[in-house]
Formats: structure tokens, sequence, C-alpha cells
């Protein structure tokens, strides 16, 4: 998938909508038209934990909530970074989901630098996620700070 084509098209979805529905929409295309992304969710910061929103992917994970500073998901949570793990098996945070997961990248979801929520994804492939993802990743987030409340 074409990352400008990908971002076209969210870019519309989000114009069309009014709610947080959009949230499972952009999900849902990110799974659907990203072969390496095997699971696409979003967390919601609530309180001192992330709670799991919208989701697609063969299975449920069973980290619905995440406490903030824990996991991958956590940290970038806490810190506010982008985290792109290249390997899950090489980074000791890694909270197991899936036994097939190889690499993850988690992109916080800010608003006026505070974090709100973040998107996850797992990919079941070994560096599977590049710059190029991260660089679109954080756009997409920036696009979804104001459906979440």
């Amino acid at each position: 998938m074409d990352y400008e084509i990908a971002e076209h098209e969210i870019e519309k979805m989000i114009a069309n909508s009014k709610d947080s529905k959009v949230l499972k929409k952009v999900v849902d295309y990110l799974y659907e038209n990203f072969e390496r992304y095997s699971w696409v969710g979003i967390y919601i910061v609530r309180g001192k934990d992330l709670i799991l929103g919208p989701w697609n992917g063969e299975h449920a994970t069973e980290h619905t909530s995440i406490p903030i500073g824990k996991g991958i998901c956590g940290c970038a949570a806490e810190s506010g970074r982008t985290e792109l793990i290249s390997d899950v098996n090489e980074d000791r945070r890694y909270l197991a989901c899936f036994v097939s997961t190889r690499s993850e990248i988690v992109v916080p979801i800010k608003k006026n630098e505070k974090v709100i929520g973040e998107i996850d994804i797992d990919s079941d492939k070994k560096n599977a996620f590049t710059k190029k993802d991260k660089v679109f990743l954080v756009k997409i987030a920036t696009y979804l700070k104001d459906f979440i409340e």
C-alpha cells in the first residue's frame, strides 16, 4: 500500500466523520490495507491506564487495560514517544499478546502535548516497520486526536 494514498483515504474518512466511530474505520482501514499489519488497535488513556478501544485482527488481546509505564504501550504513553520494536522477543518490556507477533509499533496520540491515546500495531514479521511507517502513523495520530474524548 502506498502511504500517500492511504493518508489521503484516511483524511477523507476523517473529513466525513463527526464522532469517534471514525477510530474503528481507521483501524479497519489500516488492518485491511497493510499486509504486514497483523493486529491494529487504539488504546485510550483513562486515568493511569490505557484502555483498549477499537481493534481489528484475527484474535482479541487479553491486554484490554495496560497501566501507563508498563509494557511497550505503557512506556510509549508515559514518554510520549513512538516505539518501533523490530523484534519483540528482544525487548524485555514486551507484554506478549500473540505467540505469532514478531514486531510492534506504538504511536502516541497527543492533544496539546498530552498523550490521550495511541495506535498500537503488531506484525507477525520481524523488522516489519520502517521509518516510513512511523512518519505515516504519526500523521494519522495527529488526525485522530480530535476524536478521542
